[in-house]
């Protein structure tokens, strides 16, 4: 199959429109005026991207070229393009012709009108809520732009390609789907029956290179004394787990902590997506799979998280739990494979602990409330919550030991919490502060040559006397 045709499978259907440089028929002035009467009138570059659009399609001919080859690509879109604007003597400013030639590159080869959104770094989420409403967040705050597209048949063809180079689909049969890009980007999308909006596409965008320690004390997510806190954690081989609501930036901390695991270990990692950046030389990752077009060949996080327990892992790390998968985890954590980390979704380290119970008991196992608890206080002994302010940004807020079990309660002690001093024009202004409290497992990590200094837990250098 040609490249042309290949192109135009991908393409809006064709606008009926007269060239610039087409002389005008008799009797086309006064359909012309019927038009401008009839119909609202649109954004003179769209007009001209239609007319070029329907120009470069018609004359692309290049079946020896390979699709994907986007610098071949693009570059003879840019020949074409040229040309065709010197034939039709289309009269366009420096600013126009690029901004033209980016927005065609981006309908043949790219994602669309999403393209830009998707190559600013300052941008975080891309949301499409059919296609006449697409917002976008930058710096924790959601605005709506301009962009649009032409039908919902184009948001679909956007959806597909970038589903279809990973085997899945989203159709009637299958109306969502989550995906990811080449660069990492996570990527939902829902489609009618289920929206009533239309195609729906959420895409959560990732760094390129992971934020440092020293970018995350910074915008204020960590301190200096968290950070070494949380650095002794991990190389003492604590279990952690990190809770808070969507978009509190669970997955970047879960990167931040991974980056303290020692070089000479072996690295699970398990996740629906894979997200995870972590930059240590023994990682093997792990990627679940969706059940095929017969409903078959389904791979679950539970089914790795198994699988993970005979590779000799060192570390798991499971990007999210978010169903039965939760017992088997903590089983991992209870049965030799301590330092093993992951995510889940809670609004306090108290939540946290009962989405774990309530999780373990979706497994299906018959099991005493008594007895999953036993488990979650024996395997989890760090929850680190985090939550997006409401000025947008993101925030540890308290850092909480799991201590045990008191009766049937989990006992729980907070090691650092968030104090909010002010709310300056709509900032949150505050500090993580420690509680005073010395936690249980600083024994643990003695015993293996790691020592903090009382100063982190807020006692001065006296405590010890």
């Amino acid at each position: 199959m040609s490249l042309l045709k290949r192109i135009v499978q991908q393409q809006p259907e064709k606008a009926q429109t007269v060239s610039v440089a087409e002389p005008a028929a008799p009797g086309l002035d006064r359909l012309r005026m019927h038009r401008q009467v009839t119909t609202p009138p649109r954004d003179r570059l769209s007009e001209l991207k239609k007319q070029v659009q329907d120009r470069l399609l018609a004359e692309l001919d290049a079946t020896s070229m390979d699709l994907t080859n986007t610098e071949e690509v693009r570059r003879t879109i840019e020949v074409a393009y040229s040309n065709i604007l010197a034939q039709e003597n289309i009269a366009l400013s420096r600013q126009e012709r690029e901004r033209l030639l980016e927005q065609l590159v981006a309908e043949i080869i790219g994602y669309g009108p999403i393209q830009p959104f998707l190559l600013d770094e300052g941008i975080t989420e891309v949301m499409v809520n059919g296609p006449n409403a697409v917002y976008i967040e930058r710096d924790g705050k959601i605005s709506k732009t301009d962009v649009v597209f032409e039908s919902e048949d184009h948001v679909m063809r956007i959806i597909d390609r970038i589903i279809a180079p990973l085997g899945r689909r989203c159709d009637e049969s299958s109306p969502y789907v989550d995906a990811r890009l080449p660069a990492g980007h996570r990527v939902n999308a829902i489609i009618r029956p289920l929206s009533l909006v239309g195609p729906c596409l959420t895409i959560r965008k990732f760094r390129r290179v992971p934020l440092s320690i020293d970018e995350m004390i910074k915008l204020g997510t960590f301190t200096h004394e968290l950070v070494s806190f949380l650095e002794a954690c991990v190389r003492g081989r604590l279990n952690i787990v990190i809770s808070g609501g969507t978009g509190s930036g669970k997955t970047t901390t879960l990167n931040v902590l991974s980056s303290f695991i020692p070089n000479d270990e072996r690295i699970i990692t398990i996740e629906n997506a894979a997200e995870l950046q972590l930059r240590q030389e023994h990682v093997v990752t792990l990627e679940s799979r969706p059940p095929n077009i017969e409903g078959r060949g389904e791979i679950t996080i539970r089914n790795l998280v198994v699988n993970a327990l005979r590779m000799r892992p060192d570390r798991i790390v499971v990007g999210e739990v978010r169903a039965e998968e939760a017992l088997d985890m903590l089983q991992a954590m209870n049965t030799g494979h301590d330092g093993s980390m992951t995510t889940l979704h809670a609004n306090s380290p108290r939540d946290a602990i009962a989405r774990l119970e309530t999780m373990c008991l979706m497994s299906g196992m018959d099991l005493p409330l008594r007895a999953v608890r036993e488990q979650v206080a024996s395997a989890v002994d760090l929850i680190v919550h985090q939550e997006r302010m409401r000025d947008g940004s993101r925030k540890v807020v308290s850092v909480t030991e799991v201590q045990g079990m008191e009766g049937d309660v989990v006992v729980l002690q907070d090691i650092f919490v968030f104090e909010i001093q002010s709310i300056d024009h709509g900032k949150v202004i505050g500090q993580l502060r420690p509680t005073g409290v010395r936690p249980k497992f600083v024994e643990k990590l003695e015993s293996l040559g790691i020592y903090l200094p009382p100063e982190i837990f807020g006692y001065d250098k006296n405590y010890y006397r």
